[in-house]
């Protein structure tokens, strides 16, 4: 059984049945992305939800020095993007890092990162939701002055605890910060306004659905209308980031960057979650595959101008907004562009605040196209069920994993909080990458061809053995405290330490075998971003994984498309 589980797809075969797949259907989906369009693509996911949200938290924990975190999760992705790059070159099909990881791990890991993708993908994208509903509605109120009922705009559980938050606060009698008051009326007020169903007070975030809807029927009816769109929603939000940067920088003082690191490194590392989350979704390129004109040239560009073209935006943007206001003040901060100009310039707040829906719009947009690519390159291989990979014959999308992805996002977004799933995508994300890049090793190698991305060999054989060794130099003492202290160490620290056996056995790997530098570097770059999220988060990751087995188990196994031939070995 264990040789059936880890049974392999060879890149011909993977060919193959996606034109068997286009000839069963009688439809294969539309080849007209071209390297600007993946590129803007790739900026579309990525310049969303971070940008205007996440950035305020992680500049709170580390400073100025938010700016490092941006470069070393750059790098980070870099390492993976090239390798992504590689297996797009080699296996232009749509499906992401569940096709690669099918060719080089088999059977198994390629389901596990499929169901983890999920987590990128559709899970990721109920965040953006509610995120996209936060700023609508800041949209209506300050801009157009319409007010839609509290109860249409929360989920029901952020409603409860912030009513019984309040109303403890407000029977002590103590409170006496005027806005601290008014936020506690605000919720009571909401509470009692809201309709009674059952005995119920009923709350549901309808923009947030509405939006996943209307995001849903653009993915539905053409890549070529989504690809307008997202480019049209690109050019609106890079036109806006560059003037906040520029007129930015005219409040900057010097002095709030002073000191750069205030919480040292370690305060860094805490954004690690936030500022991760905001590069997730440069690998969604790879997703559509099938839809560009020229994968094996255009894909590889595209993910590296994306990337390049995203950080500088990002570091730029964290070094503007700390210095214009001092870090400790964006605690609790939801929308900090908003934030750092409400009383500077209030019309540049209006500007960001529309620019704030557009961007979490590209980035819906950008997720609901990857997630059915990768549903239906799993149908194909039976590990779901044929409707999966059904293809319209009118607008050439996989229309059924389109319809299933929308509602997957659109009715939990109606009830769910967002809270740690900000975490648990970053998880599946990392996971996917840490494989994309180890898989890059198992690929048979090939000679160079014109047209084609190649990734660059580098001997890691004496370099990662030095980058380990300084490693352990400047944490040393994190690890001697966790290994002293290992039976009273809490969670996080085991992971480290777990980290620093697996970073120690692949240096020691590299070193026999000679591994290529960039692959190793990925996936201990990612590995390592991976332990420093909370593990509040990790748990709920391995119960995730877990059910995700269950259904392999359930059906996957029974109907994969490899299981004849594995019966005849």
């Amino acid at each position: 059984m264990s040789k059936s589980l880890f049974r392999k797809k060879s890149i011909d075969g993977i060919l193959k049945d996606q034109q068997e797949g286009i000839g069963e259907h009688g439809a294969g989906l539309r080849k007209v992305l071209g390297v600007r369009d993946l590129t803007f693509m790739g900026i579309a996911a990525v310049v969303g939800a971070g940008i205007f949200s996440t950035i305020g938290g992680a500049a709170y924990h580390g400073g100025p020095g938010i700016s490092l975190l941006f470069i070393i999760t750059a790098v980070t992705c870099g390492f993976s993007a090239l390798c992504y790059a590689e297996f797009a070159s080699r296996v232009p099909i749509s499906g992401s890092a569940y096709t690669y990881s099918y060719v080089t791990f088999g059977e198994l890991i390629a389901w596990t990162i499929g169901w983890a993708l999920i987590l990128e993908y559709a899970i990721g994208n109920i965040v953006v939701a509610i995120s996209w509903s936060g700023y609508f509605n800041n949209l209506l109120v300050h801009i157009f002055h319409i007010h839609l009922p509290d109860w249409l705009l929360i989920d029901p559980a952020t409603a409860a605890s912030a009513f019984h938050e309040a109303a403890k606060a407000l029977a002590t009698g103590k409170i006496t910060d005027p806005e601290l008051l008014k936020k506690y009326q605000f919720a009571i007020t909401a509470w009692n306004e809201a309709p009674i169903l059952a005995g119920k007070h009923v709350f549901f975030n309808l923009p947030a659905f509405i939006i996943v809807a209307l995001i849903t029927w653009i993915a539905y009816i053409g890549i070529k209308e989504s690809k307008q769109s997202a480019n049209y929603m690109v050019i609106f939000k890079i036109a806006v980031i560059i003037f906040v940067i520029i007129s930015g920088a005219f409040f900057v003082d010097v002095n709030n960057w002073t000191p750069f690191l205030p919480n040292r490194f370690e305060g860094v590392l805490k954004g690690v979650s936030a500022v991760f989350y905001a590069y997730i979704g440069f690998d969604a390129i790879s997703t559509t595959a099938e839809e560009c004109k020229n994968p094996q040239r255009d894909m590889p560009r595209a993910m590296i101008y994306s990337l390049v073209i995203c950080t500088a935006l990002y570091i730029l943007i964290a070094l503007v907004l700390t210095g214009v206001e001092n870090y400790s003040r964006f605690k609790d901060v939801n929308d900090p562009l908003a934030f750092v100009f409400a009383k500077r310039a209030p019309w540049i707040e209006k500007i960001i605040s529309v620019s704030a829906v557009v961007a979490t719009t590209s980035v819906l947009l950008v997720f609901q196209l990857g997630q059915p690519r990768i549903w239906m390159s799993m149908s194909r291989d039976g590990l779901l069920p044929k409707k999966f990979q059904q293809v319209h014959p009118k607008y050439h999308t996989p229309s059924f994993a389109t319809i299933i992805t929308g509602i997957l996002v659109a009715v939990p977004s109606l009830f769910l909080q967002s809270g740690v799933v900000t975490d648990l995508t970053s998880i599946g994300t990392l996971f996917a990458f840490v494989l994309v890049s180890g898989g890059v090793l198992l690929l048979p190698p090939i000679e160079k061809q014109a047209g084609k991305f190649s990734l660059p060999y580098i001997n890691g054989r004496y370099i990662v053995p030095v980058v380990f060794a300084l490693f352990v130099y400047f944490f040393r003492y994190r690890i001697i405290n966790a290994a002293t202290h290992l039976t009273t160490e809490n969670h996080q620290e085991i992971l480290f330490l777990l980290f620093m056996l697996i970073a120690l056995a692949l240096s020691i790997i590299t070193i026999v075998r000679s591994y290529s530098l960039i692959p190793i570097l990925g996936v201990l770059f990612c590995l390592y971003l991976m332990i420093e999220i909370p593990t509040g988060s990790w748990f709920l990751f391995f119960a995730w994984m877990a059910l995700g087995l269950l259904v392999y188990f359930l059906y996957g196994y029974k109907n994969s498309k490899l299981k004849p031939a594995a019966g005849r070995e």
